[in-house]
């Protein structure tokens, strides 16, 4: 992030190591949490660290391992919580999914809004917009910040994410991919939900997906 007004921490969360963002805006102290995990402690006490008040915590997408924390996340600070619509069908299967990796089951999060294809959520002087990529899952979205865009599960270093789960599609997922990230900027850097961060311009050249 190159503004001075932007405050942004990384964390992995939970038992798959997932990418937890927390961007902030010092203009007016204010925060967004993406794809809360897990270890909602920690999250909470870099908010706290930061003078930081939760707006939103918004996810790329429902699988179990980037919601684990949203519902103690969201008692704990009150914060809305926001997931596209066509990934609502997945929190009525979070059992199913911890159970498949061996793992205890979590809370469902209420969901107390549902994100749009191209809104834009204010955080101080900054804006998120909303980009909707469905194919490793059908609500999956990517929030553009700033000179980043934090991909979820959509795009990783060298790769893409998995499409077997339900409401996955390979096709999809890779139209996703270059018809809305691929058309950003090269310089764009690209923060995924697992793994290191790459650039949209790296991927574009390299990743053996395209």
């Amino acid at each position: 992030m190159k503004s001075p007004d932007i405050i942004f921490e990384t964390l992995e969360v939970g038992p798959l190591s997932v990418n937890c963002y927390i961007i902030g805006s010092r203009s007016d102290n204010t925060a967004a949490v993406i794809d809360a995990g897990g270890n909602v402690k920690e999250i909470v006490k870099i908010l706290k660290k930061q003078n930081l008040t939760l707006k939103y915590i918004i996810n790329t997408h429902a699988h179990f391992d980037h919601v684990g924390g949203v519902s103690e996340l969201h008692a704990l600070t009150g914060a809305p919580f926001l997931l596209h619509q066509g990934d609502v069908p997945l929190l009525d299967f979070l059992d199913e999914q911890s159970n498949y990796f061996g793992l205890p089951p979590i809370p469902k999060p209420k969901v107390d809004r549902y994100l749009i294809d191209n809104e834009e959520l204010p955080l101080g002087d900054e804006i998120i917009r909303i980009i909707h990529t469905p194919g490793h899952s059908p609500g999956c979205v990517c929030f553009l910040f700033n000179n980043a865009i934090f991909a979820g599960d959509t795009l990783f270093s060298g790769s893409v994410g998995r499409t077997d789960l339900y409401g996955g599609s390979h096709d999809t997922l890779i139209n996703s991919v270059k018809t809305r990230l691929f058309t950003l900027e090269d310089h764009v850097l690209v923060y995924p939900g697992h793994g290191p961060v790459t650039t949209i311009g790296k991927e574009k050249k390299h990743n053996p997906y395209f």
